[in-house]
């Protein structure tokens, strides 16, 4: 088992650290401290890593979450679990429009849209969980096109 990890600040990863340390983990994450279409971008020129990832869990700049998704579905296998969080934007999506707070609509539509999109990707399966913010539970499926 190996875990990568993704992150622009690394103080987060740096907080569980003794955690990771005492269950016996470290050894076992890559943490990169980067923006992650790139390090994305860089595992998909390897193509022996295209299907190799069990799951993938996304929590990063919103208006990149659709570019996140069409990559992992090329590095996680059939089977494999990608999640985003915050798909509930605050509980926005629930309201109508005109009762969302400004600062909040343009997150609300970016992930209106991204909701949308997951729900009519054939590629997966997708179930939307209230858990806290919203979390998108997508199940990689096998596809044909036609």
């Amino acid at each position: 088992m190996k875990i990568i990890a993704i992150d622009l600040n690394r103080e987060a990863y740096e907080i569980g650290l003794p955690v990771i340390r005492g269950a016996g983990f470290e050894s076992k994450i890559d943490f990169i401290e980067s923006e992650a279409l790139p390090v994305l971008d860089q595992l998909l020129e390897d193509p022996g890593n295209e299907n190799e990832f069990d799951f993938a869990f996304i929590d990063a700049d919103k208006i990149n979450y659709w570019n996140y998704h069409e990559r992992l579905m090329k590095l996680v296998k059939v089977s494999g679990i990608v999640v985003y969080d915050n798909t509930l934007w605050g509980g926005t999506l629930s309201m109508p429009e005109e009762c969302t707070p400004k600062e909040m609509k343009e997150g609300r539509k970016r992930t209106l849209d991204l909701n949308k999109l997951l729900a009519a990707d054939p590629r997966v399966q997708i179930s939307l969980a209230p858990l806290g913010d919203g979390i998108t539970i997508c199940r990689r499926i096998h596809c044909i096109y036609y």
